[in-house]
């Protein structure tokens, strides 16, 4: 491949990552809007209306046969079930979180997320801890630590979210689909329940008029585009790129949380983020470094 024609995709996938980190970010004043249903309505409606969405997607891309194939197999289903159950208590969390005043919280949990998966292959695949990896763990404990004594209380909005994704993350790792392809067979898995909840739970008010409807029926393009936006991203740049551009979402949803809708930061609560920025700078720093001594040799 010449170097234009490298350059041009590694623009792809900028434009791909900083589209997809961005509408994560951005999302929170989407879920706060839909403000008739509560978290639990909202994550199975989510479920039913990805499903038409993703099979578009997937005729588009002549997919849709490897989805099928892969849903004859009990291993990539079964763990897909599982995976889908972390999706659904992470997006459960979330969403509660946002109608909840405590988006700022919720921010924390992603800010968290890329350590915890350094922890989990530390733990379960054998990976050894760089310098700069203990340095940032270290200080992101010293900023949970802060959050405690700022807010009175174990932060668990930020561990549930941080601890729901890096496991989905990790097992993810384990599939042999790609991210359309598995997030396809996640959405058929979750269909059962979401159908039972919906029908055995109705929403007493769901949609009144062209804004409300509007709003309902896009949680599949919602859900879709992003994560399509990630998955070029990640095909096309190197992890330590991407791993810069995951920060995008967690710093605006923390800017919403606190400007937008004027929920408390205080003092020592700001002094927390700080610690934990400073760790993923070092965390950055290191993954950086690394991934150019890796091209280089």
């Amino acid at each position: 491949m010449d170097q234009t024609s490298a350059t041009a995709l590694t623009r792809r996938g900028l434009a791909a990552g900083i589209t997809a980190f961005t509408l994560w970010g951005l999302f929170p004043g989407y879920w706060k809007t839909i403000h008739w249903l509560d978290a639990w309505e909202t994550v199975a409606l989510r479920a039913l209306l990805t499903i038409p969405v993703l099979t578009v997607i997937l005729l588009a891309r002549h997919r849709l046969g490897a989805v099928l194939t892969a849903l004859k197999s009990w291993r990539v289903t079964g763990l897909h079930v599982i995976t889908a159950a972390l999706l659904a208590g992470n997006w459960l969390t979330f969403i509660w979180a946002t109608q909840n005043e405590r988006i700022v919280e919720a921010s924390l949990g992603y800010f968290l997320t890329p350590l915890a998966n350094v922890l989990l292959g530390f733990l379960f695949l054998g990976e050894r801890l760089r310098k700069g990896q203990k340095v940032a763990f270290a200080l992101a404990v010293a900023g949970v630590a802060l959050q405690v004594a700022a807010v009175g209380s174990l932060p668990w909005v930020a561990l549930v979210l941080c601890g729901t994704f890096s496991l989905y993350g990790f097992l993810r790792k384990k599939s042999s689909l790609d991210s359309l392809e598995g997030l396809a067979v996640e959405s058929v898995a979750a269909l059962p329940v979401a159908l039972w909840f919906l029908s055995s739970h109705p929403a007493g008010h769901l949609a009144e008029g062209a804004f409300e409807w509007s709003m309902v029926l896009s949680m599949g393009i919602v859900t879709a585009v992003p994560l399509l936006g990630f998955a070029t991203a990640a095909r096309l740049l190197p992890m330590a790129v991407l791993g810069i551009l995951q920060f995008i979402a967690p710093s605006l949803q923390f800017l919403i949380g606190w400007l937008a809708y004027s929920e408390p930061v205080s003092p020592l609560r700001l002094a927390s983020f700080a610690v934990i920025w400073a760790g993923l700078a070092v965390f950055t720093a290191e993954a950086w470094k690394t991934s150019a001594a890796t091209r280089k040799s």
